[in-house]
């Protein structure tokens, strides 16, 4: 007995970038800094967050490629001349990625109190219906 995969379903025709795109995500291996929070502004609106005192706009960087929505953080370093007795607020460099669906676009990011959002809207696309002609004895117009 053979294992049918997403990709390869028989009334699932098409979607075998959808299997690619899961397997895509699987390998991003976001570690879990910066911590981040996904909320739904609307019916088709969301907001991404993530936590990143201590980050300068200048150090972040937002890009989307192919579809994947990656955000990067790069920190220089302030501690030349400081003597710490604990150091417990991450200063570290960190990329954390997100796989857009169709349609998904990004339309625009703010920073406040140490807060990124970047803010992301559904296109959502009309309803069409089409009538496919049948022709016959394979006929070919011309």
């Amino acid at each position: 007995m053979t294992k049918l995969t997403l990709g390869s379903h028989p009334f699932l025709l098409g979607f075998d970038q959808l299997e690619r795109l899961v397997e895509r995500t699987a390998k991003s291996g976001n570690d879990g800094y910066p911590p981040y929070n996904i909320e739904a502004k609307g019916e088709n609106a969301f907001r991404i967050t993530l936590a990143v005192a201590g980050f300068a706009e200048d150090d972040l960087s937002i890009t989307l490629e192919d579809r994947q929505l990656v955000i990067r953080g790069r920190q220089g370093d302030d501690s030349e001349g400081r003597v710490f007795l604990h150091r417990g607020i991450a200063a570290r460099q960190f990329q954390r990625s997100f796989v857009l669906a169709d349609g998904v676009e990004v339309t625009g990011a703010t920073m406040e109190h140490g807060l990124l959002h970047v803010d992301l809207k559904r296109s959502v696309p009309e309803n069409v219906v089409q009538t496919i002609r049948i022709k016959v004895g394979g006929a070919e117009d011309a």
